[in-house]
């Protein structure tokens, strides 16, 4: 099957209904105004400016080598105690269903809120514990400088407490093959079909 025959293959399926059960959890911070009677869902259509940080392995990692994909970001950190690890679980539903569906081009990316505790070793852990596929599925850190430059692009607002906790944003958002952010998705209450649909529908596209 070629990747035209998979993407039609992947709308058809997923449009029909192959989804998951939604995941409810807790708040982070207060989250922007949405569009009347969505819950937490946003149309946007804003260029991603490229940039750089190291993976889970270690190894460099830059925005711009996504191009052509579809790609899934959310921001976390290893030792949230409720909203980012049922969003990391969202996001684990949504590559099963991916791959049930032989749809290949896409990427997750998962972005640390905390670069002093969330090393590559630290995330390379938290990935195994939901059974990452590290072939499409990227944890994120780097120097908090740097990391500052991209919660700033994404609109994600970080704050650290003197005891150690972190707020941030509660963002997950979907990127087209371009390289712009499409949709956003704020908070825990969205639904992993709403997604993948929204996945299949991008794909769609030319």
């Amino acid at each position: 099957m070629n990747s035209k025959s998979r993407t039609k293959a992947l709308v058809a399926a997923l449009w029909l209904g192959a989804a998951v059960a939604p995941v409810r959890g807790l708040a982070h911070i207060p989250i922007p105004p949405k569009e009347p009677g969505a819950i937490g869902r946003r149309l946007v259509n804003t260029a991603v400016p490229d940039f750089k940080l190291v993976d889970q392995d270690g190894k460099p990692f830059q925005f711009e080598d996504s191009r052509g994909k579809l790609v899934l970001v959310t921001f976390l950190f290893t030792t949230c105690p409720d909203v980012c690890p049922l969003l990391t679980a969202k996001l684990a539903a949504i590559q099963r269903t991916l791959e049930e569906n032989n749809f290949k081009d896409y990427l997750l990316l998962s972005i640390t809120t905390d670069p002093e505790r969330d090393n590559p070793a630290a995330l390379k852990d938290y990935a195994g514990n939901f059974k990452a596929d590290s072939g499409r599925w990227s944890f994120l850190t780097g120097k908090r400088g740097e990391l500052s430059k991209v919660w700033k692009i994404f609109g994600v607002n970080v704050t650290k407490t003197k005891s150690g906790d972190v707020n941030h944003t509660s963002l997950t958002t979907l990127i087209d093959r371009q390289g712009k952010r499409r949709i956003d998705y704020y908070g825990d209450r969205w639904q992993e079909k709403e997604v993948v649909k929204d996945i299949a529908w991008l794909a769609s596209l030319k």
